[in-house]
This record gives structure tokens, sequence and C-alpha cells, in this order.
């Protein structure tokens, strides 16, 4: 089953993808993911998580599904995670704006940023899903390291 996690991974990284997908999970021991975490919990709006299909949304309003994020380090990651996350509604007949809030390490304020599932974006996420799907089924996908990797948690199974 495709989550949010996988097309963000597809997005950033598709040996990550692959890893995360085939179950190889290093994330437990990753700073990073547990400042996310962290963030989630103490953030000054509450976060109401809901899950549905395998998917957890951070949040829903009347208007918006919102995804919180921790940095704005992968922004197109985070935006094809939410527009995921708009199309599983999309398909209950649920129609809603995205929004991803960056809480920023160094700064106080935060960034919203609005998200919209158009017919174009639907089209190319439904493209992503079928390669997500071929992916997962071949071989792990060849590492191509770049500045980014080193924060990863997969980094020292990728490259050392």
């Amino acid at each position: 089953m495709i989550s949010g996690t996988f097309i963000n991974y597809y997005i950033h990284c598709k040996t990550q993808m692959w890893l995360f997908a085939n179950r190889i999970n290093l994330e437990d021991n990753s700073e990073d993911v547990r400042i996310g975490k962290v963030l989630h919990e103490i953030s000054e709006e509450k976060v109401d998580e809901v899950s549905f299909e395998g998917i957890k949304v951070d949040k829903i309003t009347k208007d918006y599904v919102v995804e919180v994020k921790k940095s704005d380090s992968d922004l197109e990651a985070a935006k094809w995670q939410l527009l995921y996350y708009l199309y599983v509604l999309k398909q209950k007949g649920i129609i809603k704006k995205g929004r991803i809030e960056v809480f920023e390490k160094r700064k106080q304020n935060k960034k919203k940023i609005e998200v919209i599932l158009d017919d174009e974006s639907e089209k190319k996420l439904l493209q992503i899903i079928n390669d997500i799907k071929k992916i997962i089924n071949s071989k792990m996908p060849t590492p191509k390291f770049e500045n980014q990797c080193k924060k990863c948690a997969y980094y020292e199974f990728c490259f050392l």
C-alpha cells in the first residue's frame, strides 16, 4: 500500500523510498526524525493527527488538510506528499485545499504554503504512484550522492 511517506521519499530520493518500502528502516536512529516527531507533539497549535487507509494527516480543518514540517529543506517532497493526501480524500468525495506549515529550526515564525490538487498535478501524481510500484518491485536504485544525503538516516547504508 502506497503512503504519503512513499511519495515524499520518491521525490526526495528513490533509493530512500525503496529502502523504506522494503522495510529497511534506519530512521529510528535519526536525530532529525526524532526532532520532527517532537515538533509534532509540542507545536504551538495542537496537531490533531488523523489516520485513514495507512496514511496519517497532521491536521484537517474546515478548508485545509495540513502537513507540518520541521524545516523547509525539501518542500517539493512535502508538497507531493500533501497532494497525495488530497487525492486520497478526493477519491472519497472530500475536496480540500492543502497547507504546509513549516517550523523553522532557528526562527520563531513559521511559514504556511498553500497546495492545490488540480488536473495537472493529479495526472503527475498518478504517474508517480505507478513509478513507485515499479521501483518497489525492482532492484534497489543505485544511490546518487548529493549534499542532502549527509543528513539522511540511510547515509551510512548507502555510502559507507
